[in-house]
């Protein structure tokens, strides 16, 4: 019989455990986790989970009148308060308690909403919230943490008061048990002895750790994932703003140069100017249709083409079926200003830029290409690290594809630099970035 009631008692660990696994498999019980605080309806929808999921449980109980390990309404009814607040404990109970009220078991639905609603009046207590999901399965653990993060004593007290919670639903379900016979089910054998009743205490504290303790882990991964992606986002913006000052410091400098000697080619610079500026401050997402991105290199070179003259050319050898596709915003002016910049510039007769554009093999193939000096060998082994617009530009290209992009320059001396990306060409691969 001991045996018996052991395994019992270890089975019901085992069904806690795995009906906290099956519900934090859900996106949207993950999402209600991470909230500290909840609208109606998403308390509604938390008390939904717990009693469809805990009241199964219960339910699979008294129809099957054998399998009395899956009765898990004490230990829900609490979860459900300490986690959601006093309307899912409160309801929750409630709702967990039905099968058992229909099968004679009057006390069930009091004992469930009282424990809801104590376990909602601690989670009112908590110093902060997130300690609610500090709470340990090893209880010296839970005091030792609250010792070492001491501030005042708030922190150990509420530790202490929620083991107490913890170590008192068992009792409180032993003693409703005692003011009705069988108006409360309990786990307890017949003949049982001292050891018995311990066991069963230890265990329904375990039914509500073990739980806790998987929905916080699950919660902790998630925030780790929205702290990674919200890094990521910061990073891609700092390096976009580092881009468009870049840009900008250029051309006004080309304005300043054209206002005292040619102030109507001052003019045309100022619109084409305006007309970038007003497309960047419309632009708010990271990546844009190729089509509109050489929209804005045919309006950067026009602002160039007004300092150099004849002597700057570009040619545009571009598949029409990959204007569509998806690029990172400004991702083609840093290559091409470098081509304008260190390439041409210093060229007398001036000189080409070509830029194309290709799909091949699920990749989408981009390379801008000068007839300029080109690059010494030296300063071309460093330009990734050097080389601010260039080195933006492949941060970025990491940033958004991590290991499915590639970027290469080639340069020789006295014949010009050709600069390639490759990209991953579906649409899938920038849908999280737009």
């Amino acid at each position: 019989m001991v045996d018996q009631h052991l395994v019992i008692l270890l089975v019901k660990l085992a069904i806690a455990a795995s009906v906290a696994s099956f519900l934090v498999r859900f996106e949207a019980f993950k999402r209600l986790l991470l909230r500290e605080e909840r609208t109606i309806y998403q308390r509604l929808q938390l008390t939904l989970a717990f009693t469809i999921a805990f009241g199964g449980c219960v339910g699979t109980r008294v129809i099957t009148g054998t399998y009395k390990a899956t009765d898990l309404g004490l230990e829900a009814s609490f979860l459900a308060g300490l986690v959601g607040g006093y309307v899912p404990g409160l309801l929750g109970g409630v709702l967990i308690s039905l099968p058992a009220m229909f099968n004679g078991e009057l006390l069930t639905m009091p004992l469930f909403a009282a424990v809801g609603v104590l376990a909602g009046m601690l989670r009112d207590a908590a110093p902060e919230l997130e300690e609610i999901w500090r709470v340990s399965p090893f209880l010296e653990m839970n005091l030792i943490r609250a010792i070492r993060k001491w501030s005042g004593n708030r922190r150990l007290v509420f530790h202490l008061i929620l083991i107490g919670a913890l170590m008192s639903l068992e009792p409180l379900r032993f003693a409703m048990s005692r003011i009705h016979e069988g108006g409360v089910f309990v786990l307890y054998p017949d003949g049982a002895g001292f050891w018995h009743y311990v066991a069963v205490w230890f265990s329904t504290m375990f039914a509500v750790l073990l739980p806790l303790k998987i929905w916080a882990n699950a919660r902790t991964e998630r925030l780790v994932e929205i702290q990674a992606t919200l890094l990521q986002e910061a990073r891609l913006r700092a390096l976009t703003s580092q881009i468009n000052p870049h840009f900008l410091f250029n051309t006004l400098n080309s304005i300043s140069s054209l206002i005292r000697t040619n102030p109507d080619g001052a003019r045309q610079v100022i619109v084409k100017l305006s007309t970038i500026l007003r497309r960047l401050m419309k632009k708010t997402e990271n990546t844009i249709t190729l089509r509109e991105e050489l929209n804005f290199i045919e309006d950067y070179i026009a602002i160039e083409m007004v300092r150099f003259g004849s002597k700057l050319r570009f040619i545009k050898e571009v598949d029409g079926s990959v204007l569509d596709l998806r690029v990172p915003s400004m991702i083609l002016q840093p290559i091409v200003e470098n081509s304008l910049k260190h390439g041409l510039a210093d060229k007398i007769d001036g000189g080409t830029i070509r830029l194309r554009a290709w799909e091949a093999e699920g990749k989408l193939h981009l390379e801008i290409e000068d007839d300029g000096v080109g690059i010494p060998e030296p300063r071309l082994n460093r330009i990734f690290e050097q080389g601010i617009g260039v080195s933006n530009v492949n941060e970025r290209l990491q940033v958004l594809f991590g290991d499915e992009y590639r970027m290469w320059i080639d340069s020789k001396p006295g014949e010009g630099t050709r600069t390639g990306i490759e990209v991953p060409s579906h649409a899938s691969s920038l849908a999280a970035v737009s």
